[in-house]
């Protein structure tokens, strides 16, 4: 552990599993009052009551408009300003699409594209009445190279990223960095649909990384100087060609 976000209060959204909780623990253990935010209230405590102190359960229900706006004063009740803010939340669907189901779809479309955009809504003005703050977004290696399996996850996570730097620039002159971190294949719940064989298959080849490498390029993206942002980082593992 290190003092490096002392004094800092973060908040991950999806925070009860996966990269998520990985990400809120690692600012934890640098210092960082975290609050984790998930719909899984459950997990929540039973995850921060383990941590200790400056470590926070939020349980909200994303698909909330209302709650999300309410947000940033709820964390800060707990835990202070926000200071850094992880939209990590997110749902996968992958399949052809002339055999996909559309509802399905609107869910993935509503969590990866509405629910993050409006709580991005919901954490800015607090940052730019303060003049710092650091955004950032799990993106996928499919936001930048079209994944041909899985057409409406990598549409949503276009949009992610043209949502991103396009309000990146509006913000920038307000000392608020935005970033996103864009991995491919992690071993999280979203994968939990892949056949037991391919599952095995891509563990055994080292075709899948772990959230905590994830979690540690996210550390480095909230640790550069003020000056610096990491405005896109993408993480492969090395036996995987795109």
């Amino acid at each position: 552990m290190t003092n490096t976000l002392s004094g800092k209060v973060a908040a991950v959204t999806g925070a009860a599993s996966g990269i998520g909780l990985e990400c809120a623990k690692i600012l934890h253990e640098n210092g960082a009052s975290v609050v984790f935010v998930d719909r899984n209230e459950a997990a929540l405590t039973k995850i921060t009551g383990e941590i200790g102190e400056r470590a926070y359960p939020l349980a909200l229900d994303l698909f909330d408009g209302d709650a999300v706006m309410a947000m940033p004063d709820r964390i800060a009740e707990m835990a202070g300003p926000l200071d850094i803010f992880h939209a990590n939340a997110g749902a996968y669907v992958g399949g052809a699409a002339a055999e996909g189901d559309p509802d399905q779809w609107d869910r993935v479309l509503e969590l990866n594209c509405n629910a993050a955009f409006r709580c991005v809504r919901a954490v800015l003005p607090g940052m730019i009445e303060r003049k710092s703050g650091d955004i950032l977004f799990t993106s996928s290696v499919a936001g930048v190279t079209p994944v041909v399996w899985e057409p409406i996850y990598t549409a949503s996570k276009y949009a992610v990223q043209a949502f991103l730097h396009a309000t990146r620039r509006q913000v920038a002159p307000h000392g608020i960095r935005m970033g996103a971190v864009l991995p491919g294949p992690v071993v999280t719940a979203l994968l939990d649909d892949w056949p037991k064989e391919k599952m095995e298959e891509a563990l055994a080849n080292g075709s899948l990384m772990q959230p905590r490498e994830v979690a540690e390029a996210v550390l480095f993206m909230v640790t550069r100087p003020p000056g610096v942002v990491v405005r896109d980082l993408v993480l492969l593992p090395n036996s995987v060609d795109l």
